[in-house]
């Protein structure tokens, strides 16, 4: 037991006679929390250097220099731009990177996300200088920004309540527009960027009226007290310190189940933005706790990362034992899951060595540092990147499909990288390494280990095998030539090519990349475990 987490799942399993299973390795969990925190592979130097360690507190050290490294700022970044929707599509060029770089920064300064929030909620002015104003360029109207909002940051749905009572639920169409009447005096302008930029402010008059009463309901929080439709002041403001407050039923438990669901691999909640009363979590108790903690630590998203990662549950092995290989909810071992399409290109681009070119932007470039869903890229859209077109989670496509498989055998992201002239296999060779030390450098960087005993042994063969030049025909006997033409040159046989030399370097280069190949293409690499 390392922390509270494990106390209180540990207690569920017990009730359950589930036995956890095993915990990782240290070869599993350096690439499982690189993944999971940072979005990217270790290095073999990184991976060489923290299985040498015998810190008995190495695990908590590399979660710490993972929190604090560049490409945990890239990737939480962009996995927060997803739910709040940044996109060019939407906002213009411009304030896709205001928003953008505004959001980035909250992270490298790591800003509670009560305070994040808070600042996408009341923003006000220019959306092309004012990053978190776009958020009210997105939408427009008070129901949909209802709607979004309740989404995002709260884990609810409210859509269904906008015609009728929720048949099962406690939201009432008074509910709903009592929730959109907060968003019904935020006004738009157009600014002075040849009409395309937009200044966000609150007005002082306006209100949504309900369809069947024909009037307006004064703006109410859910489950709390009603604000007078005259009362001074921006109603948004009001609707933040309801939302922030440390008793809040829905703010903390949203931002806590979308975190757990990350690392773990599943929401105690699912879906992960679908709080409801009809939809209990799998862990009541734990779900309780790890929202006071995150509440109690200023809603610290760092904080409650590392109280994840550094819980004996986060660190199990994914291999089930007899008793819980059918357990998906209780968290008795690890829920493999597939790399994103954002994790997977950049590790196919980093184990090869080889950049993707995104247009318009620097080379070297990674999946997870784009500002937006709008840079082409067909390995992203075949592999279910979202839209941003809507709030849920499930805009994003995990499952997979026959496109995938083909794109990793055959497509050009894989096979150019893996034989390209500076690539990794071209880089090992022109480096003199025996062929077991590039099986070495190849599976530290792709599978964060070294090769088995038996991996290495049949690979080595093969590359024996591929590097002995064929046994000529005819027991080397060479075939006697056959009679010229008439016209034909004496010595030159009839319609008989030569063959090429037999060249073993080259083969055993084909070899290596056909390695690498198969290394990218294997479930150990499309796999987070």
């Amino acid at each position: 037991v390392h922390n509270y987490i494990d106390r209180l799942i540990y207690k569920k399993l017990r009730d359950l006679r589930l036995l956890p299973s095993d915990l990782a390795t240290d070869e599993e969990f350096i690439r499982r929390v690189f993944l999971d925190i940072a979005g990217i592979l270790p290095t073999p130097d990184e991976v060489r250097a923290f299985l040498a360690d015998r810190d008995p507190n190495k695990r908590a050290k590399l979660v710490d220099s993972l929190l604090e490294r560049p490409e945990y700022v890239d990737f939480w970044t962009y996995k927060l731009s997803d739910i709040l929707r940044i996109s060019r599509e939407t906002l213009e060029e411009k304030g896709m990177w205001a928003f953008h770089y505004w959001l980035r920064e909250q992270i490298r300064l790591n800003r509670g996300w009560h305070q994040i929030a808070r600042d996408v909620l009341t923003a006000a002015g220019s959306t092309f200088e004012t990053g978190p104003a776009n958020y009210y360029r997105i939408e427009r109207s008070p129901d949909a920004l209802a709607e979004t909002t309740a989404q995002a940051f709260l884990g609810v749905r409210i859509q269904c309540a906008k015609c009728h009572n929720h048949p099962f639920e406690r939201w009432t169409q008074n509910n709903y527009y009592e929730f959109a009447n907060f968003f019904a005096r935020v006004g738009r302008k157009q600014g002075d960027t040849s009409g395309r930029d937009m200044i966000i402010y609150p007005t002082t008059s306006g209100d949504i009226n309900h369809p069947k009463l024909g009037k307006p309901l004064p703006p109410t929080p859910f489950g709390g007290e009603p604000i007078p439709l005259n009362a001074p002041g921006d109603r948004r403001q009001a609707l933040v310190e309801w939302m922030t407050a440390p008793n809040n039923p829905y703010f903390s438990y949203a931002m806590v189940n979308r975190i757990w669901r990350h690392f773990m691999g599943r929401g105690l909640v699912e879906p992960v933005d679908d709080l409801r009363d009809t939809n209990p979590p799998s862990n009541g108790e734990l779900f309780d706790a790890l929202a006071r903690d995150f509440v109690a630590h200023q809603f610290d998203m760092k904080y409650l990362m590392r109280t994840i990662v550094l819980s004996r549950a986060y660190q199990l092995s994914s291999r089930p034992n007899r008793t819980n290989a059918r357990d998906e909810k209780m968290y008795s071992r690890f829920l493999v899951k597939r790399l994103t399409a954002e994790q997977l290109l950049d590790a196919i681009c980093q184990v090869t060595g080889v950049p993707e070119k995104f247009g318009g932007l620097p080379l070297g470039t990674r999946a997870s540092q784009l500002p937006d869903t709008k840079v082409n890229s067909y390995f992203l859209d075949v592999f279910g990147r979202p839209a941003r077109q809507i709030t849920c989670e499930c805009e994003r496509a995990q499952e997979p499909n026959m496109a995938q498989a083909l794109h990793l055998i055959n497509g050009a992201s894989v096979n150019q990288k893996i034989s390209a002239k500076g690539g990794l296999v071209d880089r090992l060779i022109e480096a003199k390494k025996s062929d077991s030390e590039i099986l070495d450098e190849m599976y530290l960087a792709c599978y964060a280990r070294y090769p088995t005993a038996a991996e290495r042994q049949a690979i080595l063969k093969e590359i024996q095998a591929a590097m002995t030049p064929p046994a000529p025909a005819n027991g080397g006997q060479a075939p006697a030539p056959a009679a010229p033409q008439q016209g034909q040159p004496q010595g030159q046989p009839q319609g008989q090519a030569q063959p090429p030399a037999f060249d073993p370097a080259a083969a055993r280069r084909q070899v290596l990349e056909d390695v690498l190949w198969s290394l990218i293409n294997g479930k150990e690499f499309v796999f987070n475990h």
